[in-house]
């Protein structure tokens, strides 16, 4: 299943991308059908009511009453606008290991003798990447509470000036649990989406060389972007070998795969559950791919760029950059 979030004079609805193209409204169809109930009344509904829910979409999209198709283009919302946690990991480790290069080769470039400075720089150590990333899921709290979707304008913090995107993945959790093990800990995602990890760079570096983490450059409003659905394991013959690009004005930024992950969604499953519960409606952000946004590329967004992110079988997450309004 292909599942969306669309909104329509009521409110958000909870549907799904027919065969053949359009929205089913899934509330609709089920009534249409002699079934539904609460389990349709958004997503996190519909991951908390469970396998026999879940089977009983299935079922509607199968089946596709034409009646309970939306008119017309359905404007979608993130798929989950509110997911009860945010977390972004460093799943990805070579984009780790570029972006901390040309962390000192920023920093190089505003001395005298730049090359100099950044032999110093690398020989030090300190813009190596530290074997706990190997050793574990490294991750950090986003906010939750900023989520954007499809075709929404990102506007821009104007106590920044240095715009970029990420080209990221993540994970839903689809089954409360604690201590999951390795060989289920698949059973417990629910599906996949596309994420853009927005990044003020010139507010975050500074803080992140403080060692506090990436603090205000990574927490504004919509500055996490999910979308444009949510796609379930079924729909994947292997999750881990999917192609991953960025566009910019429809010009092509990034190029990447999810078959490099060092570490997988299951990995992070089983340590987040470690003695602890993990919960269902949780997002697990893959962190970036490698080549997986500006930074990396010595480039920058400006005002009034388009991003599209695309993840081969999920589809195209796209989002304008705007200024604020005087």
């Amino acid at each position: 299943m292909k599942l969306v979030t669309y909104q329509a004079e009521s409110g958000p609805r909870l549907g799904a991308m027919a065969p053949g193209g359009g929205v089913l409204d899934l509330a609709g169809a089920c009534e249409r059908l002699g079934g539904g109930g609460a389990a349709f009344a958004s997503m996190q509904a519909l991951i908390d009511a469970g396998d026999g829910a879940w089977d009983e979409a299935r079922t509607v999209i199968a089946k596709r009453p034409d009646e309970a198709m939306v008119s017309g283009e359905a404007r979608l919302l993130a798929p989950l606008p509110k997911p009860i946690r945010l977390r972004d990991c460093s799943l990805f480790l070579e984009h780790m290991e570029k972006a901390l290069v040309q962390m000192a080769r920023n920093l190089a470039a505003q001395e005298p003798d730049p090359e100099a400075a950044f032999e110093g720089l690398m020989a030090s150590g300190q813009y190596d990447l530290k074997p706990i990333f190997k050793q574990q899921v490294v991750y950090y709290n986003s906010n939750h509470l900023a989520v954007s979707g499809p075709e929404v304008d990102i506007v821009w913090p104007d106590y920044s000036d240095w715009i970029d995107y990420e080209l990221e993945w993540a994970c839903v959790i689809g089954r409360t649990g604690s201590d999951i093990t390795q060989d289920r800990a698949r059973d417990h995602i629910f599906g996949l989406t596309i994420f853009n990890d927005w990044s003020a760079r010139d507010v975050q570096i500074p803080v992140m060389d403080a060692r506090l983490g990436p603090g205000e450059g990574k927490d504004f409003d919509n500055g996490n972007g999910l979308g444009p659905c949510i796609a379930t394991p079924d729909e994947f013959d292997d999750p881990y070998a999917l192609t991953m690009t960025a566009r910019v004005n429809g010009e092509e930024w990034s190029r990447g795969s999810t078959s490099t992950m060092h570490h997988s969604f299951e990995d992070a499953v089983v340590q987040f559950s470690r003695r602890k519960t993990l919960r269902a409606g949780e997002v697990i952000g893959s962190g970036t791919v490698a080549s997986g946004c500006g930074f990396e590329l010595g480039r920058r967004l400006a005002i009034g760029d388009l991003v599209e992110l695309e993840i081969e079988n999920i589809g195209v997450l796209r989002n304008r950059v705007v200024g604020r309004p005087a």
